[in-house]
């Protein structure tokens, strides 16, 4: 089952230690009781909407999204933020399964657009967005400043 979670629901305590899991894979200390802050303030805000799998009532995998202004077009566009799969739950369609709602959500509210990043060297997060019709955007680069 996947559906999106607000602050307020049940499982959000679930999702947001899921969250400090993707945290930690990405090296940051883990810090559930922050995560949780951090993640509720971003969605309370409108910043991030979030979307959980469950697997046996408790998530297993979480995306999250913004939603943002298309101003050339005079819309909206939908930029995943974070894909997370549990180690042990990866290989059993949740990810894509994640991404393809996202899509159906950002389509259905008449959205531009569905946009993404991920790192060079992540073959898999690559692979999997090939297949679901994702394609690099030539003419472009990313530029930060930290």
């Amino acid at each position: 089952m996947i559906t999106w979670v607000e602050p307020s629901a049940a499982a959000f305590g679930g999702v947001a230690e899921l969250f400090d899991d993707y945290r930690a894979h990405y090296g940051e200390q883990r810090a559930y009781g922050a995560t949780r802050q951090w993640l509720q303030d971003q969605a309370t805000s409108g910043s991030l909407r979030i979307s959980a799998a469950f697997t046996t009532g408790r998530p297993c995998g979480l995306v999250t999204v913004s939603v943002l202004p298309a101003s050339i077009t005079l819309g909206t566009f939908w930029l995943v933020r974070d894909l997370y799969v549990r180690p042990e739950h990866r290989g059993r369609g949740h990810a894509r399964a994640l991404v393809e709602h996202v899509v159906s959500a950002a389509r259905a509210a008449g959205a531009r657009r569905v946009s993404l990043q991920t790192e060079h060297d992540n073959t898999p997060a690559r692979t999997l967005y090939r297949t679901l019709g994702f394609h690099e955007v030539d003419g472009y680069v990313t530029y930060s400043i930290t």
